[in-house]
């Protein structure tokens, strides 16, 4: 039976519809949510009411999984391969150290030398309104670029820090996170392996261009941000308790939105997906 799909916008996604990936799914049926993820970019599964270890097995279905030791604080104490994004305080009382994980446009793991190749999220609790999920199909945007921009752009290397709001950030703790992520320069044009397109890698983790300022670097960080993100490249995602929406990092940035009532619970799980190793490690000075 040939997939069931439909479409989530004009510029990416589809939800697959009538799939349970609790049972053990065929080589075929994988076969057409593989191809129909390189297609759409991003795929959505809702009403999968699975368990953290199912969460986990179809994942590896895509590739090896990572331990996410670079946010230690952040993963699952007996699920490494899960990520947690939550806002529910710690049983201390303290606050979440995912609290406000995804709050820039990004690429997941774009700040490590094996970036991912694809994410699944899993929506465990929704926030009654808001909590939305915005994701931007970056080959549209490369494409969208003039001849002379694409040129420009071609062989700059963006250097991607790992940075966010983190609420009880003490020095010690500020020193860990930096011995653990230092900053990567990354090709602002990758072309994605399995399809062979050009797609911008641009984010808001990117603090300047190898080989030059912040200062001089800004207003083209900026502007290739702004680009990637118009309307027309857009779609927005209204989670719902057990949707599990899988995207592409290789050609999609998203970003989290607080637009929501943060004393509701918002708690989502990520499994993700190594790709390729990419970038080198920064040695020249961020200023």
């Amino acid at each position: 039976m040939a997939l069931k799909l439909r479409l989530l916008s004009f510029a990416l996604g589809a939800e697959v519809c009538g799939i349970d990936v609790s049972r053990n799914l065929s080589e075929h049926e994988f076969g057409d949510i593989y191809r129909a993820f390189l297609e759409h970019g991003i795929l959505l599964l809702r009403n999968q009411g699975i368990t953290r270890e199912q969460h986990i097995e179809f994942s590896r279905r895509f590739g090896e999984l990572d331990r996410h030791d670079t946010l230690p604080r952040d993963r699952h104490p007996d699920h490494p391969e899960i990520l947690l994004v939550t806002n529910e305080p710690k049983p201390s009382g303290a606050p979440s150290d995912s609290k406000y994980t995804g709050r820039q446009w990004h690429s997941d793991l774009s700040f490590t030398l094996v970036p991912s190749m694809g994410s699944l999220l899993r929506c465990v609790i929704a926030p009654p309104v808001g909590g939305d999920t915005m994701f931007a199909n970056m080959y549209m945007a490369y494409d969208a670029l003039s001849a002379g921009m694409q040129k420009l752009i071609a062989d700059l290397h963006g250097i991607h820090v790992s940075a966010r709001k983190i609420v009880d950030l003490s020095p010690e703790r500020a020193a860990e996170h930096k011995r653990l992520n230092p900053p990567i320069a990354q090709p602002v044009v990758r072309v994605h392996p399995e399809t062979g397109r050009k797609a911008l890698y641009i984010g808001e983790k990117v603090k300047c261009f190898a080989g030059m300022t912040q200062e001089e670097s800004r207003p083209l960080i900026e502007y290739l941000c702004r680009h990637a993100s118009r309307p027309e490249f857009v779609y927005r995602h209204q989670w719902q308790a057990n949707d599990i929406l899988i995207w592409d990092n290789r050609c999609v940035m998203h970003i989290a939105l607080a637009d929501f009532d943060e004393t509701q619970l918002r708690h989502l799980e990520r499994t993700t997906v190594l790709g390729t190793p990419s970038g080198y490690v920064y040695q020249g000075p961020l200023h």
